[in-house]
């Protein structure tokens, strides 16, 4: 029998990886599947152990949240031998670093985990967020902020350039302790604490990238009163104004009144109100034009920060598809040449076409066999599951909605009514290019049959009147009825004839 780390769904030649994050309100365990440029969480456990809670009025660390928080190392650790995880770091933030009795209580989480902790400053927890977004959005630019139960770190980042970090104390806890309870006296402290941070100056019609989990909750609550077509939290975009009348709703009502609330913790639920206030407030102060939920935060920007230079600039997009493209597919050789062979469709048939969607193409490209394994009636649909759910990273939702939509449209005709409610989230060009891109998909695999070596001897020629397929003497058995209507399909779609060529 196989060992657990020779499993035919694990990506060879890696080493887990596991990071223990101890917040104010959450500790948290994530393990990775290994140290890549786009890293696939193999297990996540969390413990709402409300650390910080009193630290801001008491000076002390919560004695039942320490207690629990200590249990969950202990149980942490056992978990990380049971995953095989030798490479363990573990990071604490702002109520260790607050509080009195932290250096005691870091000493004793040190024994429960079986490993040295890294406490880390209020600058360096804004740069490791900042780089997690980095490490998960394609040419990011805008402010990161970061909300904990402790502290609120904010952060500029452009491309990969980050501005210098600062630390507030305006986590959830913080707020609820400093104002007794009190989201309108909260909003007070957190304007006066915002009116003079100077890099929100800058944000003004750029993006605020929100991290954490009480905005992640916000978001989900969003989300499900906009019956929003996709359940994926990174790239999730509100603009701003609505994001600033959705707070100003949170602060008023109470938290199990709102719709949707069983989306949330209960845990969490009680710091709603106080994670509404500083975004309303940041975004009364600093005018984002929209602020985008980034599900990647200091954990990521730990591995990010680990990675080679080399590594650091590979598109995590192309990364992601690349590997499930190594475990789904029949032949992940195949899926390269399928984007070199559309390459030159595009270029022949002089489609104008974007960086950005290129890439996406390539992406959907080497995603376009991960669903051979279903039966031929449901590939289309499960491939499509498959990646609009899949933890993608550096893709908005719209460019995921064309990747799935030309994964699925590589297994039936452009003709079927394929996910309607996640058609919404494309723009017209981007469905016109995954229909596209299907029929070309699906010219490609009826020569190919999913195997290497097949497409580059073949390639499609266009002039203003005709597409031709071109396949050598060899290959022309291959000619038949099935083959010439999915060529005639593609043509149609861009305004041509067709016809197949064979030999020369």
């Amino acid at each position: 029998m196989k060992q657990a780390n020779e499993a035919q769904g694990r990506l060879p030649s890696l080493d887990p990886i596991a990071i223990v994050d101890i917040g104010s309100n959450s500790v948290r365990l994530v393990a990775y599947e290994g140290l890549t440029r786009a890293p696939n969480p193999i297990f996540n456990d969390k413990l709402l152990a409300g650390l910080g809670k009193g630290v801001a009025t008491t000076g002390k660390l919560n004695e039942e949240g320490v207690v629990r928080a200590l249990k969950a190392l202990e149980r942490f650790r056992v978990l990380c031998r049971n995953l095989k995880v030798s490479d363990i770091h573990v990071l604490a933030t702002a109520a260790a670093r607050d509080a009195t009795n932290g250096p005691e209580f870091l000493k004793a989480a040190s024994r429960a985990i079986g490993v040295k902790i890294e406490l880390l400053s209020g600058e360096r927890e804004s740069q490791l967020a900042a780089m997690g977004v980095v490490s998960g959005f394609f040419k990011p630019d805008g402010v990161v902020g970061d909300l904990g139960g402790g502290s609120l770190e904010l952060a500029d980042v452009v491309g990969d350039k980050l501005g210098r970090g600062v630390s507030l104390p305006l986590g959830g806890l913080a707020l609820m302790d400093i104002s007794k309870n009190s989201p309108k006296k909260a909003q007070k402290i957190v304007r006066a604490a915002l009116s003079n941070v100077k890099l929100l100056r800058k944000l003004e019609g750029r993006t605020f990238y929100a991290v954490g989990g009480t905005w992640r909750a916000l978001a989900r609550l969003h989300m499900s009163q906009r019956n929003y077509p996709l359940n994926v939290m990174h790239g999730y975009v509100i603009p701003s104004r609505d994001a600033s009348d959705f707070a100003s709703l949170v602060e008023r009502v109470n938290a199990e009144a709102l719709v949707s609330i069983e989306t949330v913790a209960t845990g969490r639920r009680p710091l709603l109100a106080y994670g509404a206030v500083v975004l309303e407030e940041i975004i009364r102060i600093a005018k984002p034009k929209e602020i985008v939920v980034s599900a990647l935060g200091l954990r990521e920007g730990l591995l990010f920060e680990r990675l080679s230079k080399a590594d650091r600039k590979k598109d995590p997009l192309l990364e992601a598809a690349r590997d499930l493209n190594t475990l789904r597919s029949r032949s992940p050789r195949h899926g390269a040449e399928l984007c070199t062979w559309t390459d030159r469709f595009f270029e022949a048939s002089q489609l104008v076409e974007s960086f950005e969607e290129k890439r996406l193409r390539h992406a959907a490209c080497l995603l376009s066999d991960i669903g051979w394994r279903a039966h031929p009636d449901y590939r289309g649909e499960q491939a499509l599951n498959i990646i609009a759910n899949a933890a993608f990273v550096a893709i908005d939702h719209p460019g995921r909605a064309f990747i799935a939509l030309a994964a699925s449209y590589r297994h039936m005709s452009s003709d079927h009514n394929v996910a309607p409610h996640l058609r919404t989230l494309a723009t017209v060009r981007l469905l016109d290019r995954a229909r596209l891109l299907g029929a070309a998909t699906r010219v490609g695999y009826a020569i190919s049959a999913a195997m290497p070596d097949v497409l580059p001897r073949t390639k499609l020629t266009c002039t203003r009147a005709k597409l031709t397929l071109h396949i050598p003497s060899d290959l022309a058995p291959l000619a038949n009825d099935r083959l010439a209507g999915r060529l005639k399909a593609l043509a149609k779609i861009i305004g041509r004839e067709s016809e197949i060529k064979i030999g020369g």
